[in-house]
């Protein structure tokens, strides 16, 4: 298995998509996802890109990847939010979703941010353990809140 770990690109974009589609059914989401792939790639590569993704390659094919932006905290400053961390269900327990969240990390120190934070399913209990793995604390004293796009104009 040869595996390779790099910056991701604009052309990289429909496959990364098609992972985020796999990921919304796995947490029982599938109709979530709405983003066009146009206004994904101007996102990411566009005039004002505000994400970064780390992608993972097996046999030239991408296996996995690691989205995330720099949100600021009041609290702390600077810190990465890990928007995603996806690794095809054939490929999990290879060792990929270690070398992106490494990554991330390496991310993390070399623009020396205050830290990085994420969300978890409290049932994927998988990747709970993950985390646990390097020590991560687990907060469930926070409730996600959000309006939609739909909710705002309406206002």
């Amino acid at each position: 298995m040869q595996v390779e770990l790099r910056v991701a690109r604009v052309e990289d974009c429909p496959r990364l998509l098609e992972l985020i589609h796999e990921l919304a059914v796995f947490e029982k989401a599938p109709d979530e996802v709405t983003v066009a792939l146009s206004e994904f790639e101007d996102a990411g590569f566009g005039k004002n890109p505000v994400w970064k993704a780390f992608v993972t390659e097996v046999d030239d094919m991408i296996q996995g990847f690691a989205l995330y932006y720099v949100r600021y905290s009041t609290w702390k400053g600077r810190r990465i939010y890990l928007e995603d961390l996806i690794v095809t269900e054939s490929m999990r327990g290879k060792g990929l979703g270690k070398l992106l969240f490494d990554r991330i990390i390496q991310e993390t120190q070399e623009f020396n941010y205050s830290g990085m934070v994420w969300q978890v399913l409290d049932w994927n209990q998988p990747a709970i353990e993950f985390y646990q793995k390097y020590g991560a604390a687990m907060d469930a004293g926070w409730i996600n809140a959000s309006l939609s796009q739909e909710q705002i104009f309406s206002k």
